[in-house]
């Protein structure tokens, strides 16, 4: 089997295993299912064009993240970014609960839903988050924290509704 056909195994595999995380991960950044699935596709162009070998499907999906997160940040600091329409997601196709609260967390600051969808939507751990943020744990202990507070705030003002 020749290199470029490994590679392109490899690559089918990823995408398989681990563009749904990728595009979540974009997602919680860019607020649009459009731009996060540019993202996704960048993300894994980046994986086909180095084809980095892993020690395991774990590093592999923590690689991915990271180049997501990166991707995402690099997306939203460019020109075009800042001189868009943005144009508002619709989440109808979700359950009205988890709608609910993937709203409110989509209205977080940056700094708190990243830590937030990374944990409780991907399951990673602090010290995984951290290092895919090059923050330090307890930074990302804190803002996960402080995140969860906001949230319960804002999922109690919608009961009041």
């Amino acid at each position: 089997m020749g290199v470029s056909c490994q590679a392109d195994m490899n690559l089918q595999n990823a995408v398989r295993q681990h563009s749904g995380s990728v595009l979540r991960v974009a997602f919680s950044y860019v607020r649009s299912m459009a731009d996060a699935e540019d993202i996704a596709q960048d993300v894994f162009l980046a994986y086909l064009k180095s084809a980095p070998v892993f020690e395991s499907p774990e590093h592999e999906k923590a690689w991915l993240i990271k180049v997501a997160v990166n991707k995402s940040r690099n997306y939203i600091k460019s020109g075009w970014w800042n001189n868009r329409e943005a144009l508002p997601e619709d989440l109808s196709y979700l359950p009205e609960e988890d709608s609910r609260v993937l709203e409110a967390v989509m209205e977080l600051d940056e700094k708190y839903r990243l830590p937030i969808h990374l944990h409780y939507y991907e399951g990673y751990s602090i010290r995984e988050i951290a290092q895919a943020l090059g923050a330090r744990p307890a930074t990302i202990g804190t803002r996960l924290a402080r995140g969860r507070e906001l949230l319960k705030g804002k999922l109690r003002g919608l009961e009041d509704v």
